[in-house]
């Protein structure tokens, strides 16, 4: 029986953290060659460690999302090393600390911006053409529930997200005719390290957070990989300029509320 991602590659961007390791090391298990990059070259590397360890092919490439030369210099990496490429996942994220728009400074903004925004755009601009010589693929944005709600005190983050899911529907229509799908993916708040900083503990941050979901917890990082490989795989080749909630609920009991 062929795997679904059989003959794929897939370059994941953000891939030396939880949420894209996870969907990195899914993916190779499911059949394709990945490239990981990551600012964190070392993160990167353990990951397609892990990857290589269990027998698939992965790639590591240290780079900054925020710097189109880079950009372009992963997307070089993975062909040379693959021979093409079909798969796109953008997880590279940045996180502002908590502020007010009139607190907010303003690098602060602009490097949510730079990372959650302009990253993206870049490494689907420079993605486009060596997709289409492969055939088409699947371009999968990680976006945010908070990129569809408003959110206090943290604006640079709801408002990149926000715009990355217009960007994607947006790539979608440019590139349907070139057969590029092109979807978002929001999680909702995901059991990482980084969102268990802002807690504490899981104990905690489900006891916080879960009542706000109507699943009555946070998320797990394999959730997320399970949502990208519908995207990435053919069981979703008629959905495009989608966004894929994995919210537990969140928005739903938000509504609920309103």
């Amino acid at each position: 029986m062929s795997l679904p991602l059989q003959g794929r590659i897939a370059l994941i961007t953000g891939g030396g953290g939880e949420i894209g390791g996870a969907i990195a090391q899914r993916f190779a298990r499911e059949g394709a060659r990945i490239c990981i990059g990551d600012i964190n070259h070392a993160a990167a590397e353990q990951c397609a460690a892990l990857i290589r360890a269990d027998g698939g092919e992965a790639i590591a490439f240290g780079f900054d999302v925020s710097d189109a030369q880079s950009c372009q210099d992963v997307i070089a990496h993975t062909l040379a090393h693959f021979g093409g490429l079909t798969t796109l996942v953008n997880v590279a994220a940045a996180v502002t600390p908590d502020a007010t728009i009139e607190d907010m400074p303003l690098h602060e903004w602009q490097r949510a911006l730079d990372v959650n925004l302009t990253g993206p755009f870049m490494m689907c601009k420079y993605a486009i053409a060596p997709m289409r010589a492969s055939g088409g693929g699947s371009i999968i944005n990680i976006a945010s529930q908070l990129g569809q709600i408003g959110v206090p005190l943290r604006a640079p983050y709801s408002t990149s997200k926000a715009a990355l899911i217009r960007l994607t529907t947006c790539l979608a229509c440019d590139h349907a005719k070139d057969n590029i799908r092109a979807n978002t993916l929001s999680p909702g708040a995901i059991d990482t390290a980084r969102s268990l900083r802002r807690w504490g503990s899981r104990e905690i941050a489900n006891a916080k957070r879960g009542p706000a979901y109507l699943l009555g917890r946070t998320g797990r990082v394999d959730e997320i990989a399970a949502g990208a490989l519908f995207l990435a795989s053919d069981e979703s080749s008629f959905m495009t300029g989608a966004d894929l909630l994995i919210d537990g609920g969140f928005l739903a009991f938000k509504s609920s509320k309103s």
